[in-house]
């Protein structure tokens, strides 16, 4: 099974960048975008590459976050949201259910300049989502959850730990809950495979960020520690462009 998760930063954006191209070529069984800032009406007109269907979770707000999966396998279930008000108007999680595990696409919330939204992502949302979970492998599955977390996780995940050490996405209260959830049953599927540093997911638009490779990883395939057997690979596509992130994938046995 061969999943891709990709912040593309817009959707209708990136189909006018070869998105449609991609996505026929990278031949995943599932792709989970993420930031979609769509409604499926609004690309209705798009022939999707073939043999995906695709399954939307839209901001309640227009042209805000957003969440789709494409599948090629069809899913037993598709649930969008974790079910509790407050935290389910921006889109955020979709999860589809396939026979051996759940899927779970998510954008999680930034914290934001200034860190304005620190307090509602670290003591609201991040509790919220893992107890969404560990509620999910209650029901007799394991876990794949993948999208932009809005994290990096240790200093090796991006170029300037120092001088970002409090900016968001690099807060001791972000990657504590993240620790945190690994601690509670789950594993960092890209560190299975590459210990080093130097390589990330999300680049500045400004300075010749990319081409420099003055970045931060911030988006993941995590799963529930029951998995680790069916690891095969895992990976960062920085080649792929379209979006200041770029896509990452996971293969299972």
């Amino acid at each position: 099974m061969k999943l891709v998760s990709w912040n593309v930063n817009g959707v209708r954006a990136v189909l006018k960048k070869g998105f449609l191209d991609y996505m026929a070529q990278v031949d995943a069984d599932v792709i989970c975008l993420q930031e979609t800032k769509a409604h499926p009406g609004d690309v209705q007109h798009v022939a999707w590459a073939a043999g995906y269907t695709p399954h939307w979770y839209s901001a309640v707000k227009k042209g805000y976050s957003g969440t789709v999966i494409f599948t090629r396998v069809a899913p037993k279930k598709v649930t969008c949201g974790i079910g509790l008000a407050g935290h389910d108007d921006e889109g955020r999680v979709i999860t589809a259910e396939f026979a051996d595990y759940f899927l779970v696409n998510v954008y999680q919330p930034n914290s934001q300049r200034g860190l304005t939204r620190l307090k509602y992502r670290t003591e609201e949302w991040d509790p919220a989502f893992l107890a969404f979970l560990k509620k999910l492998e209650k029901k007799g599955k394991p876990v794949v959850f993948c999208g932009d977390l809005n994290v990096a996780h240790t200093e090796i995940d991006l170029t300037n730990p120092k001088t970002n050490r409090r900016n968001a996405g690099f807060t001791d209260e972000e990657r504590g809950n993240f620790s945190t959830l690994l601690a509670k049953g789950f594993v960092d599927t890209f560190r299975e495979f590459e210990k080093g540093p130097g390589h990330y997911t999300w680049w500045s638009q400004m300075m010749n960020c990319r081409a420099r490779n003055i970045g931060w990883r911030v988006d993941y395939f995590v799963a529930s520690d029951k998995l680790k057997p069916a690891l095969k690979r895992a990976w960062i596509s920085p080649e792929v462009m379209g979006s200041d992130h770029c896509p990452v994938g996971l293969e299972l046995a």
